[in-house]
């Protein structure tokens, strides 16, 4: 039984016949512009809900989880996210206040990583949006907590049919 479903996964089918070009000499400096420019790029290709990337978080020994949830917006304060701080991640980034989101957007054969400490950002910040929250009915709710990732690293990885897949990474001395 092993053996077979290891060889059904190997006969899975790949990334599509055709993938877009990516030179990261002629890409932009600021990787959360490319950033942009990629996830337009994959909404263009129809991919569902390119905002939707994968967070894992740590908790004080170390032992790490993973979820789906949604980029809310990158600016000067990092890659913004939102949760309770009731909740496993909220928890857990309390304890462990670093974590890594990763975008994948198969129709692209693209995926992006940004690493890095995570700070929480004011309650007003946090409140609003709970309050922009699809079906928010106004009431408050003191756990919401808005996070930012402050990207230590960040990478970007174009998929090859000849596997010589393009990685183009934004390291601590480009984030500064």
């Amino acid at each position: 039984m092993s053996e077979s479903f290891r060889q059904y996964l190997r006969s899975l089918p790949d990334f599509p016949e055709e993938l877009p070009d990516f030179d990261p000499a002629a890409a932009p400096a600021d990787p959360a512009e490319l950033f942009r420019q990629w996830l337009a790029e994959a909404l263009q290709a129809g991919v569902p809900q390119p905002n939707a990337c994968s967070l894992a978080t740590a908790d004080e020994q170390g032992r790490p989880s993973a979820r789906m949830l949604i980029l809310k917006n990158i600016d000067d304060d990092g890659w913004h996210f939102a949760s309770s701080r009731a909740s496993r991640k909220g928890r857990e980034l309390t304890a462990n206040p670093h974590a890594a989101l990763n975008f994948y957007w198969p129709q692209q054969g693209r995926q992006v990583r940004v690493v890095g400490p995570v700070a929480e950002l004011g309650a007003e910040a946090s409140a609003a949006d709970w309050h922009a929250r699809p079906g928010a009915d106004g009431s408050d709710n003191p756990d919401w907590q808005l996070y930012a990732v402050r990207p230590r690293e960040i990478e970007f990885w174009q998929a090859r049919h000849d596997r010589r897949h393009i990685r183009h990474r934004f390291g601590p001395e480009q984030l500064s």
